[in-house]
This record gives C-alpha cells, sequence and structure tokens, in this order.
C-alpha cells in the first residue's frame, strides 16, 4: 500500500491555533464524515453525497497528534504516516480541494468537532475583489457605468452596495437611511468602484465618490 506524507509537525502548529494558509485561495471546501480511506484517497459523506478526493504528498493534514506520529515515523528512519494513522472513518473533516466530479485532489485535510447541520456541505471560494475607475455617464436604480480607459462598464448594484463620498452620510441620515443611489451619485462625477465578477455581470460591492462633477 503506497503511503502518503503528511506535513504533520507544521498540522499540529496550525491546530492549535495558527492560521492556516495552505489551501489556495481558489480552492472549494467541502465538510462532512469520512466514511473510506485508502493509501491514496479519502471519501467524505457530505450531506446526502459521497466525495472521494485524491491525496498526494502535497495533501497538508491538520488533526491532533499528526505532529507527535510525523515525529515517531522520522526517529524509526520510516516513511511519514498513513493517512489513516491519523485521520478515522467516522471522523469529521473538512476538505480543501480542487478539481471537480471524478477528479477532485485534497489540498488540505482538517479534523474539526463536527460535520455540521445536514451532515456537511460544499462552500465556493468567494470571488476576488477588483476596483474601476472612471467617470460616471449613467445611473439607474440597479446600476451605474462608468467611462474610462477600458471603456464603458456597467456594475450592477443593489441594498448592499456601499456608498462612501463626502456628504453622502449626512444625506442618507437626512434621508431616514432611505436615500435613492442616484440622488447620491450623478453624471460627470469621478468614482472608485470595488466589484466582483458573479458569472457575466460584475457586482459592486463599494461605490467611491473620488470628485463630484463640477456645476
Amino acid at each position: 500500500m503506497s503511503r502518503v506524507f503528511l506535513a504533520c509537525s507544521f498540522a499540529l502548529l496550525l491546530f492549535v491555533g495558527l492560521p492556516a494558509t495552505w489551501a489556495s485561495a481558489q480552492d472549494k471546501t467541502a465538510t462532512g464524515t469520512v466514511t473510506e480511506i485508502s493509501g491514496s484517497s479519502i471519501t467524505v459523506k457530505v450531506g446526502t453525497q459521497d466525495m472521494k478526493f485524491a491525496v498526494d504528498a502535497k495533501t497538508v493534514v491538520e488533526a491532533r497528534g499528526a505532529g507527535t506520529a510525523d515525529r515517531k515515523a522520522a526517529a524509526a528512519g520510516a516513511p511519514g504516516p498513513k493517512l489513516a494513522d491519523v485521520i478515522k472513518v467516522g471522523q469529521a473533516v473538512e476538505v480543501s480541494y480542487s478539481g471537480m466530479g471524478a477528479s477532485m485532489t485534497a489540498s488540505r485535510i482538517r479534523a474539526v468537532a463536527s460535520a455540521g447541520a445536514g451532515g456537511g456541505k460544499v462552500s465556493e471560494p468567494a470571488p476576488s475583489t477588483m476596483t474601476a475607475t472612471g467617470t460616471v455617464s449613467a445611473v439607474a436604480a440597479d446600476s451605474i457605468t462608468l467611462s474610462g480607459s477600458s471603456g464603458a462598464q456597467t456594475f450592477t448594484i443593489d441594498a448592499n452596495t456601499k456608498l462612501v463620498g463626502q456628504g453622502v452620510g449626512t444625506a442618507a441620515a437626512a434621508g431616514g437611511g432611505k436615500v435613492a443611489f442616484k440622488e447620491l451619485v450623478g453624471a460627470g462625477d469621478r468614482v472608485s468602484v470595488s466589484y466582483r465578477q458573479m458569472g457575466a455581470t460584475m457586482h459592486a460591492t463599494e461605490v467611491r465618490i473620488t470628485a463630484k462633477a463640477k456645476k
């Protein structure tokens, strides 16, 4: 049976409180209960589905006792411990992974106290935030359009879009917190928009007014 090298000495430090930085920001996570372990894979029941992840030399395991197992193997001149030495069937884990379908590879396996409500879940990575700057050319009830070096760009806005700028807080307070977006931002204003790409849509998380249009 093949053996899987686990970065257990580092994993032990992570377990007692250091921030976990092993998984890529693009990795997805699945939380569930371990149903099967082999030398090259781990199967986790996530809600009602079984998800099988490949493990390799780059897979990091965070579990109590992992560091001890790693040191014992090193002292004996043996390869690192097998996955089943530190993670057990029936244990709740969080798996950070890449890929999909039959080609999912675990970058990190972390023991957790519980699989959570419903027996676990899959979480997608949050979209990265980008920034665009330019001059407002149009404002609608649910969008704002800029003209700039990248051409015209239209961003969706909603109740969660934060507006920042001189006088914005005062105007919002005077209106009871219910001032329409287009009453505070107008054509000709210079703005910086923080946004996330969501499919074919660019959603504005923040619009910062850097200069008001000259009247």
